[in-house]
C-alpha cells in the first residue's frame, strides 16, 4: 500500500510541477467593462505568446465578449469576471467587442 502511495505522490506532484511551469508562462492582462465600454479598449502583445484576457464587467448589465477574429465569445454576468484565453497568436490586429453594446464597446488586441 505505501508503495502505491509513493508512486500515486510522485505522479500527482510532477503534475502540479508541468501545471504551475505552463502557468508561469502565460502572461494574464487585466480589463473592464464600464460604461459600456472595455478599458484598456486595445492592447499591445507579443507574437506567439499565450495570453489571458481577465475581463472583469463593472457594468450593471450583462455583456458578451465576442470576436469573430479572435474566434471568442464569453457572456459575463455583472460585477463577474471571465478569463479568456489566447493562445500565441500571429502578428496582426484582431477586434473585439462587447455584442450586447456594440455601439460603445469596442476594442483592438494588436499582436507584434
Amino acid at each position: 500500500m505505501s508503495k502505491l502511495f509513493a508512486v500515486f505522490s510522485v505522479l500527482c506532484i510532477g503534475t502540479i510541477m508541468s501545471v504551475t511551469a505552463h502557468a508561469d508562462d502565460t502572461r494574464t492582462i487585466e480589463m473592464v467593462i464600464e460604461d459600456h465600454k472595455f478599458t484598456p479598449a486595445e492592447i499591445t502583445i507579443p507574437a506567439n505568446m499565450p495570453v489571458i484576457l481577465q475581463v472583469k464587467n463593472a457594468d450593471a448589465a450583462v455583456e458578451e465578449f465576442d470576436s469573430h477574429d479572435l474566434r471568442r465569445e464569453k457572456i459575463i454576468a455583472p460585477g463577474m469576471t471571465a478569463k479568456i484565453k489566447l493562445d500565441g497568436l500571429r502578428p496582426g490586429d484582431y477586434s473585439f467587442m462587447g455584442e450586447f453594446h456594440a455601439r460603445t464597446a469596442q476594442g483592438k488586441v494588436h499582436v507584434q
